[in-house]
């Protein structure tokens, strides 16, 4: 019975100990290590040297990176026709106002306003777009005494795990930097043009809508690329972002300035879909329709007998190179210059032959 109380002694002891502790601990901390006035900043330091070059990648290039506002006519219900708003991003080529961005920011626009780094809007026209490329310059109607065209650089020399930094407008954020590195080099892309676009650059810096348009640049802070679509099941960020080359679009910018278009190298043939094709069990470039006046007419090909329902002409081979599908095919027409001949290898039937066609501009 002693040894009892003795230990309900010793315990009622510890548990009033205990208490007292913790009422003291939450006494101290409310009285002497609560800060209720503001807190003495602490020192930086140096920024470390990625800041700096981050910083001033930034500083440099944000000045050339525009806005681009646009509006286009479109048909709703019972044929009424209302306006529907875009938005995308763009860089300034030269000091002559031309803008260059991606052409399905600006496709079918009726109106295209511009937001220059200084916050001014400006209004500008088409000049030219080439959907195969997905590229498209505009110029500002009114050009302000002082722009920086974003310095160029090159495509050719690109690494994969290189550092890269894109900027544009992301859901209307403006002046907005993302960094990562190039994952890939070389990809293809389908374009507006329902062509493929090869030598793609695939980047891990985040790319989302509105950044379609925008510069991707190197540590050097010089233009390797325009971004422009991005492969994600939710349409957002997923790590996977492709940019147009800085060397294609050094070759079609100029083009599109001087002429409005790029020569789209082609024979005149429309081609029945890759599907289609496979549904009736052939293999090749299966003409669906040859165009009247078309280098492919001269050279004797055939299309579809629909009234017949005969095949005509399927393409197996350009220059003795087999070709299964369509992007075999537009890639071998794509290598060569307008006015060059091709030899295509043809079957007609159960008959085989080679045929000289010209290639020709069909832009």
């Amino acid at each position: 019975m002693i040894m009892k109380q003795k230990t309900l002694f010793f315990l009622l002891i510890w548990g009033m100990i205990i208490i007292t502790l913790y009422v003291a601990n939450n006494f101290f901390r409310n009285v002497f290590l609560t800060e209720d006035t503001a807190r003495a900043v602490a020192p930086r330091g140096e920024l470390a040297d990625f800041e700096k070059s981050t910083m001033a990648i930034f500083d440099n290039a944000a000045p050339s990176v525009v806005y681009l506002f646009t509006e286009r006519a479109v048909r709703g219900f019972f044929g009424m026709r209302s306006t529907q708003q875009g938005a995308g991003s763009g860089f300034l080529w030269d000091r002559a106002g031309h803008v260059v961005t991606n052409y399905h920011v600006v496709e079918g626009s009726q109106r295209i306003q511009v937001r220059l780094d200084s916050g001014r809007n400006a209004d500008a026209t088409l000049v030219g777009g080439s959907p195969d490329h997905d590229i498209a310059v505009v110029r500002l109607r009114s050009i302000p005494s002082e722009i920086t065209p974003i310095p160029v650089g090159t495509s050719n020399d690109l690494r994969v795990g290189q550092a890269v930094f894109a900027i544009g407008n992301p859901f209307g954020l403006s002046r907005t930097l993302t960094t990562g590195v190039i994952s890939a080099l070389n990809r293809r892309l389908q374009t507006p043009g329902t062509r493929e676009l090869l030598g793609v650059i695939q980047t891990d810096a985040a790319i989302n809508p509105g950044n379609s348009g925008g510069p991707l640049l190197d540590s050097a802070g010089r233009l390797i690329g325009v971004n422009t679509a991005i492969i994600s099941e939710s349409g957002q960020s997923a790590g996977i972002g492709f940019a147009v080359p800085v060397d294609v679009v050094n070759e079609v910018v100029p083009q599109l300035i001087n002429h409005g278009k790029v020569p789209r190298p082609g024979i005149g043939i429309s081609i029945l879909s890759e599907e289609m094709a496979a549904r009736i069990g052939e293999v090749g470039i299966v003409i669906d329709k040859v165009f009247g006046g078309s280098e492919a007419e001269r050279a004797g090909l055939i299309g579809i007998d629909y009234r017949k329902r005969e095949l005509g002409d399927i393409i197996i081979a350009v220059e003795g190179v087999e070709v299964k599908d369509m992007s075999d095919f537009l890639d071998s027409i794509q290598q060569k210059e307008i006015g060059e001949v091709v030899t295509l290898t043809v079957k007609r039937h159960s008959n085989t032959r080679e045929v000289s066609v010209r290639i020709m501009d069909i832009s």
